[in-house]
């Protein structure tokens, strides 16, 4: 029997923009994450150029705004653009009307990317299921032909068993196209085996075999996916993500390309358009409008020079991400605050040094300051500070973990009469996001027993994330090159009398690499610390919150 043609179908989404790693990585982190789409778009189209193939590819609105050259390029190589709303939201978390402006948003930038009409539909994240008759109502009203989102699964078609194979369905004279990505097993149980990640956990030779077995037992042709960043091998390693997520992004990437090229060898796909019969259409007039930019920043005076100290050691899987931060706040505090970065490598042992190097020969708001040994995050903030050529100066982290564009909070409490503000994630008004519990609670256990050591008393110790005075700061000598003597130098400035003003900040879990802190050797060091200096001699005061 001659084989039908199946579907084929593409998501073009990053890989930080999937539901596994959205824990971790909020919409506010995308942009300075390295980008990874296009090279995985790229890959796709040459796949399928490779066997003749076209496909349909589901694109993210939010790509589509920054990338609308990649869209372009899809449409040109002959392959068909559909919506897959504009951002990975769940569908079942959107309003009535929150859907219809986040599809119509989408279809203006594809459509103004492509020149074609955007005639199909998927949503971003999760399916649509029999209660969702009003929005395939709403998507036909609209003019869409098709919706490719639900999934049978589970019982979900007990009742509605024809739902499982593609159905028009007419609503007040407009009809839409369901086209449901497939499944095996009976109505009241079906497991999910159209593609992406299902694809990648079974066994190639299961889920092989239950392809045939579709092809076998059905006339409709099967609904196979997969999204381009799974033919990226090379994909960013995201250690905050725990195990369970690192299993559902990165098992078996490798080994998509081979698979779907046994597929390709083997049957034939095509557009869902194609197989509709749809001929392309030219771009509707734009519905949603013009999104506004933001309205600049009034300044009330000249800028003000600041030098960010950033201690590196070891964070070369980092820096491209902390750069792209550090542009993006740049660009977000002026024209109040000028800020030029001073990047303190502490005796790196791995390929920190040589990227550094790039990095600031590439800049002229740089420069690089190498320690000969190993000195501690405490010794490479105060080798910045003294280094520093502005009276106001800030200590960031190099993983991040501190959102940078945080500095506009705190630049402003630094007072003529304030030496230095920290930022405090353990403040009543503070947050924290990923952290691990046992963590938050050694931390808070050891504010605690800090605030005996001080006269003002103050929610976070051990915070990196600071604004100083240069010349108020930059003499004070500590013990303790490493994490201690963070909380040491806080300690020391108190007790000298300077005034410190607590900030409160947002701390989330480091995307890359691993933290250098030791946590028990860190612990009991704290703890001879605090013997070391003993409670505070002056009677307290309350900083300013």
């Amino acid at each position: 029997m001659t084989s039908p043609h199946h579907l084929l179908t593409v998501a073009v989404e990053d890989y930080f923009q999937t539901a596994g790693l959205a824990p971790w990585i909020g919409v506010d982190r995308w942009a300075r994450l390295e980008s990874r789409v296009e090279v995985g778009t790229r890959r796709t189209l040459d796949l399928l150029d490779e066997f003749g193939i076209r496909a349909t590819f589901f694109v993210l609105g939010w790509v589509a705004e920054r990338a609308p050259g990649l869209v372009r390029e899809i449409s040109a190589r002959g392959h068909e653009i559909a919506s897959k709303g504009y951002l990975p939201r769940y569908f079942r978390t959107m309003s009535r009307d929150e859907f219809r402006e986040d599809l119509l948003r989408t279809r203006d930038a594809l459509e103004r990317a492509s020149g074609l009409a955007v005639l199909g539909h998927r949503v971003a994240r999760g399916h649509m299921g029999p209660e969702d008759a009003w929005a395939l109502e709403l998507l036909a009203r609209e003019g869409f032909r098709y919706d490719s989102s639900f999934f049978p699964r589970g019982a979900s078609l007990l009742h509605e068993p024809w739902r499982r194979l593609p159905h028009r369905l007419d609503f007040e004279g407009r009809q839409l196209w369901e086209m449901p990505l497939s499944s095996a097993g009976p109505r009241f149980a079906m497991v999910p085996i159209a593609g992406g990640n299902y694809m990648r956990q079974l066994p190639y030779a299961v889920h092989s075999h239950l392809l045939a077995r579709w092809q076998r037992k059905h006339d409709a042709p099967f609904n196979l996916y997969f999204n381009v960043w799974e033919l990226d091998p090379e994909l960013p390693r995201i250690s905050a993500a725990d195990w369970l997520a690192r299993l559902r992004q990165y098992r078996n990437v490798g080994d998509v390309a081979e698979r779907l090229r046994r597929y390709f060898s083997r049957y034939r796909f095509q557009p869902i358009r194609e197989h509709l019969k749809l001929a392309p259409e030219p771009a509707r007039e734009a519905l949603a409008g013009q999104r506004t930019a933001a309205a600049a920043i009034v300044s009330d005076g000249p800028a003000e020079d600041v030098t960010v100290i950033v201690p590196c050691y070891n964070e070369e899987q980092t820096l491209s991400y902390l750069v792209n931060a550090l542009d993006a706040v740049k660009a977000e505090l002026l024209p109040r605050w000028r800020l030029r970065f001073l990047f303190v490598d502490d005796a790196s042992r791995d390929g920190t040094a040589v990227a550094l190097a790039k990095v600031v020969a590439s800049r002229r708001d740089a420069v690089l300051i190498r320690h000969p040994e190993n000195r501690g995050v405490a010794a490479a903030i105060l080798t910045g500070i003294r280094g520093a050529t502005t009276s106001i100066v800030a200590s960031i982290d190099c993983d991040c973990t501190y959102d940078p564009s945080q500095l506009g909070q705190l630049l402003p409490r630094l007072t003529d009469d304030v030496a230095m503000v920290t930022a405090s994630p353990y403040h009543r008004e503070g947050a924290v996001r990923g952290v691990p519990g046992w963590r938050l609670f050694l931390s808070r256990g050891l504010s605690l027993l800090y605030r005996l050591t001080t006269r003002q008393r103050f929610a976070t110790y051990t915070s990196c994330f600071r604004v100083y005075r240069r010349a108020r700061v930059a003499d004070v000598e500590v013990q303790h090159g490493g994490f201690l003597g963070i909380a040491e130098t806080l300690v020391l400035l108190d007790r000298r009398g300077e005034r410190i003003a607590e900030q409160p900040a947002r701390l989330e879990v480091r995307l890359f690499g691993e933290s250098k802190m030791r946590t028990a050797s860190t612990i009991f060091g704290h703890l001879r610390l605090l013997a070391r200096l003993g409670p505070a001699r002056a009677a307290r005061r309350h900083s300013t919150p």
